[in-house]
């Protein structure tokens, strides 16, 4: 599918289309993914659920992803846009893009984990959790798994 942005700029959810560069790009130096190998960038966006955003140009400019079965549960990941292509709303398209995905209305639970965005997703229906007590998680430290950038 791909949806128009009023500054000439397109957002599709071709998997195929996905710049894995341009990508991995961003993540290899972004707090939550320091040093990810593409490798591991390739795997993500294989087995996700993908939103990029494209220039006029055609050149990619903002990602989202969103890990989910595609029937009850989606966790929103890896969402940025190019610093050069900043001031034009890119964030909010990219997000309203991903979750408007007809592929994501069936969803009981969608969520997400942000260091600094809690208000833009607040606006989207983003919740904290009402009991945290019941979700459990096992996180590990990104320089440990992939190095250092």
């Amino acid at each position: 599918m791909r949806w128009a942005h009023p500054d000439g700029f397109v957002a599709d959810d071709d998997t195929a289309r996905i710049d894995v560069d341009v990508v991995h790009g961003f993540l290899r130096t972004a707090y939550w993914s320091a040093g990810i190998s593409r490798d591991v960038v390739a795997k993500a966006v294989a087995n996700s659920l993908n939103v990029g955003v494209y220039g006029p140009d055609g050149g990619q400019v903002a990602f989202a992803r969103a890990v989910t079965d595609r029937a009850t549960f989606a966790w929103i990941a890896d969402v940025f846009v190019l610093p050069s292509s900043r001031g034009h709303g890119l964030g909010r398209f990219v997000v309203s893009t991903l979750l408007g995905h007809p592929e994501l209305q069936s969803m009981r639970r969608t969520m997400l984990a942000t260091a600094d965005a809690h208000e833009l997703y607040r606006t989207y229906g983003f919740e904290d959790l009402a009991d945290p007590s019941v979700f459990l998680g096992v996180s590990r430290n990104p320089a440990d798994l992939y190095g250092q950038p």
